[in-house]
């Protein structure tokens, strides 16, 4: 069992699990001498900030974008999973900010642990004791793991094959649910526990002209669901019609009620102007618990050039 006050947010229904980190606090991760050797990407997918994760209490925010301040707002509902943000020391962001799509059909999983340095192979044999006898492994995290996740129980989110060093990812992905097992990185020793599993969700770029295609069947713009993230100056000189506008300045006063106000099963499309800022949101979005998201790539600049010629550029 794990002890509430750590979790994130509960997962919707659909997903029937506990909310992990990985956005919230969209603050993406900066590259660190812990992540995996897969995660040194050279793209421009550095610049997008590292989707954080756990909706904390009064300082969540989103991806440091230069077109947003942080805000804060209080624990979301119910619904979602993450990447903690303190511990992708040991997770490689290999499939992350690239722009690459994550076609889905393999395995996520949502995963607590704690660390302890190698030469604490006693200290460990305890803790896994102590667990046995009745304790949870997120308080025994919090007062003696050395990973910076302690401050969330050792709550890491959801993950997917790549982006973890291989033998955490070894351990974790043949444990069963619920069972707390140990395995040694070159960080130390970990306790890890799997909370639950999920399929993995479907995150794809979609090209201007597929759109523009899309968007000609009426039937597809009642049953889709748009999402421009531009600010309203911007949206009042070229919009695409359809598209609620969600301004990423306001992430504040939208992100937490995300989920109630759309249908992660549904597939969604995210715009922008150049097709940046929504892939933050669309990586967010996914860690939400929404199962297909779409980026226009390139924005509404590359449909209006591409695509659609009466839409204005600016």
């Amino acid at each position: 069992m794990v002890r509430g006050s750590h979790l994130p947010p509960v997962a919707t229904p659909a997903l029937f699990v506990l909310r992990p980190s990985l956005f919230p606090s969209l603050n993406f991760f900066s590259s660190s001498s812990l992540l995996s050797p897969s995660s040194s990407s050279s793209s421009s997918s550095t610049t997008l900030t590292r989707l954080s994760s756990t909706f904390a209490p009064s300082h969540s925010r989103l991806p440091n974008s230069p077109h947003l301040p942080l805000f804060g707002f209080n624990r979301v509902p119910p619904m979602v999973g993450h990447l903690s943000p303190k511990a992708t020391d040991f997770l490689s962001l290999s499939a992350s900010f690239s722009g690459e799509s994550s076609s889905g059909g393999g395995k996520e999983i949502l995963v607590q642990h704690l660390l302890v340095k190698e030469d604490d192979l006693k200290l460990l044999v305890e803790l896994q004791k102590k667990i046995s006898e009745g304790e949870d492994l997120s308080d025994l995290a919090v007062e003696y793991s050395i990973c910076p996740s302690k401050e969330e129980g050792g709550m890491l989110g959801w993950v997917r094959k790549g982006q973890m060093v291989p033998e955490f990812e070894e351990a974790a992905f043949n444990a069963s649910v619920n069972k707390v097992v140990r395995c040694k990185t070159k960080f130390g020793w970990h306790l890890l526990q799997v909370l639950s599993e999920r399929e993995e969700s479907v995150l794809q770029d979609i090209q201007p002209d597929e759109l523009h295609g899309k968007m000609q069947d009426p039937c597809f713009i009642e049953a889709a669901q748009l999402i421009d993230v531009r600010e309203p100056d911007e949206v009042a000189q070229a919009s695409l019609p359809g598209f609620q506008v969600l301004p990423l300045r306001q992430f504040g006063s939208w992100g937490p009620e995300i989920t109630t106000k759309f249908d992660p099963q549904k597939d969604t499309y995210v715009l922008c102007h150049h097709g940046t800022r929504s892939l933050q949101v669309a990586k967010w979005l996914q860690t939400q618990g929404f199962s297909r998201v779409f980026n226009v790539s390139g924005g509404i600049h590359a449909y209006a050039v591409k695509a659609d010629p009466s839409i204005p550029t600016y």
